[in-house]
């Protein structure tokens, strides 16, 4: 056969091997090498980590350490929900890799919230929610959370938890 009887298959098959998707997902970026630097720990963000760790013990399970990556993970998608004006989790399998590669994350689940006005009510409404309650009864090492404040005072929370 002549070799130009493949150029057109070598080119489809070229094309499809470096073709580029036009659809348009809102992303967070969370790079593995640089992670974002996230604010100081807010008074209400040290009050949910308290509540969780004072139930988990009244549950008898062991208190769960904080972390610093996780913090920074947290934050780029309060952020992103402050931002797109949404909740959810949305780019969780993101994250999830993110905190794989960067907190040696076996396991990794999130809660996230939006609008509640203090750390009690916020927690008391993920302790309601059997699967927000799962998370914070979970087999879990570590945890910590982002919360941020949009233009109008309202608060989104992204609370994630991992085992080691």
């Amino acid at each position: 056969m002549k070799p130009t009887k493949y150029l057109p298959i070598m080119v489809l098959v070229a094309l499809l091997s470096f073709s580029c998707s036009t659809e348009n997902f809102p992303e967070e970026t969370i790079d593995s090498m640089e992670l974002p630097v996230p604010p100081a720990a807010k008074l209400i963000e040290i009050e949910i980590l308290e509540l969780i760790n004072a139930h988990r013990i009244n549950e008898g399970l062991t208190p769960l350490n904080n972390h610093n990556i996780i913090k920074a993970v947290a934050y780029t998608h309060t952020d992103y929900m402050v931002e797109s004006n949404t909740v959810g989790h949305d780019n969780f399998f993101q994250r999830k890799n993110s905190l794989i590669q960067n907190a040696s994350a076996t396991r990794v689940s999130e809660n996230v919230a939006y609008a509640y006005n203090s750390a009690e009510s916020v927690v008391n409404a993920w302790l309601n929610s059997d699967g927000h309650r799962e998370n914070i009864e979970g087999d879990y090492t570590d945890f910590d959370i982002s919360a941020e404040q949009n233009d109008e005072g309202k608060w989104y929370f992204t609370n994630i938890f991992i085992k080691k």
